[in-house]
């Protein structure tokens, strides 16, 4: 089947890439002429794991190509999808311009009876309003307009595409729902659950599912809190809570607060159209309140944590991504975090193995270090707020060792509180008791703010 693509992002790579894995005929769409030349070579502009191997493959095939024209990309196209952006507006709703542009382009060159699929994250009632547009601008209504949202997890994006959960799509005609069913007839020959619904059901899926998972993220992080108050491990109590088949253990890691392109903006959203309908969302209202805060929060206590004047403190910080396998920093609780402590007046020092050059225009003033170690030597304090399993596969003796001050700070309990109990540092992760007192020592080390390399400002224990 031959389809087009609006739009070579995240989204619009991705599934342009995995359409034709499955066999179809594909050409992407993009105004922006260095990404379409490089995307032609071969070269993908954003790091996912297995998708650059498999693009270059379709278009050595022919089967995938890349194009700045509109009109040539969607010629005889039996299948157009829109994947846009949808960034958000100042009140929490989104901006569907470029939704609405991207209809508008392709309104008249589309062929007759053309399926025009809305892949873009849009809030409930958008699909109705394009056909609205779409008519109006062709006049005639001899196309289809469907919704296809996506479940796509930045870092496994090929894997969730191509062995899905399930595929949701939402259609008010038969043809509509009959191409859509060819589309991914491969996906249901391997068992792929398959749910048609309406176009304002499938909006609507869309965004219910990325709030409840929000929601699990924030309420984990709650218990964590809790934990460290009466002595609980959040990691032990995720775990049975987790084993209920219920709510399962996805989504249940306590961290530094959920970032990316999709659960911050698609929570503000969710709830944006809640109050616009007179059906608030409080649990959501109140899980962006708390998400908000948390990155701060973490913030300050490691300035508790360290005590003295923060100016004379160097704070390494591994991790800038808003999760592990991606390059993505939009909305990251570690650019927060990097920014109250510069703020505060530390000296922050950073690394990431594949985000730092995503991240240096929004953490100016910090100092990225090409090597985790390079960032660690010689700091007081060590924060890790990005799941890297390069930081898990550290050995925390030398970090320690490596460092001038006594604070490891694991904001994603990457390390085992028994495997620090013999080292002289003082460590603190989420929801977990403190790491048991030095048996060296007998004393619980804190980081020196004095800037004194040679001597390290210890606390009597207990």
């Amino acid at each position: 089947m031959k389809i087009a693509i609006l739009g070579a992002g995240y989204v619009g790579l991705t599934t342009g890439t995995c359409l034709a894995e499955l066999g179809h005929d594909v050409t992407c769409v993009d105004l922006d002429e260095a990404r379409i030349a490089k995307l032609n070579g071969g070269e993908v502009p954003i790091f996912e794991p297995g998708l650059e191997e498999m693009l270059r493959n379709h278009v050595g095939a022919a089967h995938l190509r890349f194009t700045t024209s509109i009109a040539s990309g969607v010629d005889g196209a039996d299948a157009v999808f829109i994947a846009v952006g949808t960034p958000s507006l100042p009140d929490g709703d989104i901006d569907l311009s470029f939704v609405e542009e991207a209809a508008r382009s392709i309104a008249r060159l589309v062929k007759p009876n053309c399926v025009i699929v809305v892949k873009s994250t849009v809030v409930v009632g958008t699909c109705k309003a394009l056909r609205e547009i779409i008519a109006e601008e062709r006049g005639a209504l001899d196309f289809s307009i469907a919704s296809n949202p996506e479940f796509l997890r930045e870092g496994s994006a090929v894997s969730d595409f191509l062995s899905p959960d399930r595929v949701v799509f939402g259609s008010d005609d038969p043809r509509a729902r009959a191409l859509l069913e060819k589309i991914y007839q491969p996906l249901a020959d391997k068992g792929t659950p398959i749910l048609c619904t309406t176009n304002a059901n499938a909006e609507l899926i869309k965004y219910s599912a990325n709030a409840f998972l929000a929601l699990k993220i924030g309420f984990i992080n709650d218990v964590a809190n809790l934990c460290e108050q009466v002595g609980g491990d959040v990691n032990a109590v995720a775990a049975g809570i987790g084993l209920d088949k219920r709510i399962g253990s996805s989504f249940l890691a306590a961290g530094p607060g959920y970032g990316g392109s999709c659960f911050p903006k698609d929570t503000r959203a969710f709830a944006a159209i809640g109050r616009k309908h007179g059906t608030p969302q409080s649990l959501i209202e109140n899980l962006i309140a708390s998400n908000d805060a948390r990155p701060q929060a973490l913030a300050d206590r490691v300035l508790r944590e360290l005590g003295g004047d923060p100016h004379a403190v160097t704070i390494a910080v591994l991790g800038l991504a808003f999760k592990a396998n991606t390059d993505d920093v939009r909305e990251s609780p570690s650019l927060a975090v990097i920014n109250r402590l510069l703020k505060a007046g530390c000296t922050v020092r950073a690394h990431d193995p594949k985000a730092m050059q995503a991240a240096a225009p929004h953490i100016s003033g910090a100092e990225l270090c090409d090597d985790a170690f390079a960032a660690v030597a010689g700091a007081d304090a060590v924060i890790v707020l990005t799941e890297w399993d390069e930081y898990r596969q550290m050995n925390v003796a030398d970090v320690v060792r490596a460092m001038r001050g006594r604070l490891l700070v694991d904001y994603r309990n990457l390390w085992n509180v028994a495997n620090i109990a013999d080292l002289d540092v003082h460590y603190v992760s989420i929801g977990r008791a403190p790491a048991p007192r030095s048996k060296a020592s007998g004393k619980v080390a804190k980081a020196n703010p004095r800037g004194d390399r040679s001597a390290v400002a210890v606390s009597p224990a207990g």
